[in-house]
């Protein structure tokens, strides 16, 4: 991110600021499908996708060399059964039953990847059936139980991910996920964690996404206020069971090819169908909330305290460059000062935290006046 770009978006959140709340956010007519990554900047899509908040589709082209779509997948196109049994066989997968409804979930079970990879094989030669059900393989955290190199790159356009740094500082989790599986195994309604962006890659396969823009979900409650489990259900559609349908829009689709990635952006709703897919992505109380923007905003500062006069005018650069650093550090200051002045959060005794939320506020709000005096 340069300075030019990191001015914009702090005017773009200003003017976010001064404006009334909408109950529903933009929705594009179309998902932009971006093609040569050789010709698509980090400040191209921080300002044409991540501060709009709409999603895009990167080509295979951005994916082309990630180990995983060599060795996971077989000449044909078909997942690589062998290679997988070979390196991550024994590894215990949790798994869940796509028939099943569980609340607005799937009820889930853990199993070895040998005994899933042979659920796949014989659902597959019973013509896409099995009194088991339609287990599909989800959640399963590749990265935390074996080592992740060579499998992908993370693009650049993602680098600045404050769960998975969050989670990698603790060493303890994180939001990488493998998801597997064969035709009609699919995902329910539902938004990522925090309403949280994510972006997610088929290795191979192809999938079918229904996305909702922020807001647009409040039309789809049920007449309880309940969220659908299903918006493809034919008994969805009963207006008496959801009376606000008539101000529903219809979902974007996209149907997303082999070596796809897709950006899905902050409180978009979404459901996923599979239409042959292997895919890799990305609860908590006041004080773990606090915690985590804590270990966020101390390693901001860290290398906010290494950027000299000098590297403010450099260019792009990657997406955790100096301006990257300065935007995060304003991101995180505007979200602490709404914290602190919380209701809820003033009734948590801070005295529990090494670190004053008022103080590591000050500290932020200080080194964002001396950038500025720069």
């Amino acid at each position: 991110m340069d300075r030019e770009t990191r001015t914009f978006a702090e005017s773009h959140f200003k003017r976010l600021q001064r404006c009334l709340p909408s109950n529903v956010g933009p929705s594009p007519g179309r998902v932009d499908f971006i093609e040569k990554p050789d010709s698509f900047s980090y400040t191209d899509f921080f300002r044409g996708y991540l501060l709009p908040n709409v999603p895009c589709v990167f080509s295979s082209a951005f994916t082309e060399g990630w180990g995983s779509r060599k060795h996971w997948v077989t000449s044909s196109g078909k997942p690589n059964f062998d290679y997988l049994l070979q390196n991550y066989g024994d590894a215990v997968v949790p798994v869940a039953n796509c028939g099943v409804r569980e609340f607005n979930s799937n009820p889930k079970e853990h199993m070895p990847l040998r005994d899933y990879i042979t659920y796949w094989k014989e659902f597959i030669q019973r013509d896409y059936s099995s009194l088991r059900g339609c287990l599909y393989l989800k959640d399963w955290h590749v990265c935390r139980d074996f080592s992740a190199k060579g499998l992908f790159t993370l693009p650049v356009y993602f680098s600045s991910d404050w769960l998975n740094e969050y989670w990698d500082a603790l060493d303890v989790d994180d939001y990488r996920f493998i998801y597997m599986g064969p035709t009609g195994t699919w995902s329910p309604f539902h938004a990522d964690i925090f309403r949280s962006f994510s972006w997610s890659v088929n290795i191979c396969g192809r999938k079918k996404w229904l996305l909702f823009p922020p807001g647009q979900e409040e039309a789809l409650r049920d007449c309880r206020g309940g969220l659908p489990y299903d918006v493809t259900a034919p008994e969805f559609w009963d207006s008496h069971q959801h009376p606000m349908l008539e101000h529903c829009n219809p979902p974007l689709e996209v149907t997303q090819e082999a070596g796809e990635m897709l950006f899905v952006p902050s409180g978009w709703h979404h459901q996923v169908h599979n239409l042959v897919i292997m895919k890799s992505c990305s609860g908590i109380n006041f004080e773990e909330f606090y915690c985590f923007l804590k270990v966020i905003a101390e390693r901001r500062l860290l290398l906010a305290k290494k950027i000299g006069s000098g590297e403010l005018e450099c260019g792009e650069g990657s997406g955790l460059g100096p301006q990257q650093v300065i935007f995060d550090i304003g991101r995180i200051a505007e979200v602490l000062a709404s914290v602190v002045v919380n209701p809820d959060f003033q009734r948590v005794g801070t005295s529990m935290f090494s670190l004053r939320p008022e103080d590591l506020l000050q500290q932020l709000k200080d080194v964002l006046a001396a950038m500025e005096s720069v």
